[in-house]
């Protein structure tokens, strides 16, 4: 199995999610609302995209996992 373009796009938005949770943890400090707004339309955007790419790597982690015991 190649890493393809979306593979790529859902690791970015995990990472970004990944790092903003971290922010939140250690200092309380929300980067996503920072940079776009407490939960306006394109906050909210970003957090249903990382939760989507979440989804899915988990998708693309099965299958890898089903693949490799063939």
């Amino acid at each position: 199995m190649r890493f393809n373009n979306l593979d790529l796009i859902a690791s970015i938005l995990v990472i970004i999610g990944a790092l903003n949770w971290g922010l939140v943890g250690l200092f309380d400090y929300d980067l996503v609302a920072a940079l776009f707004g407490d939960m306006s339309a394109i906050s909210r955007t970003v957090y249903v995209l990382v939760g989507l790419a979440g989804l899915y790597l988990i998708y693309t982690t099965y299958k890898l996992a089903n693949d490799r015991e063939r």
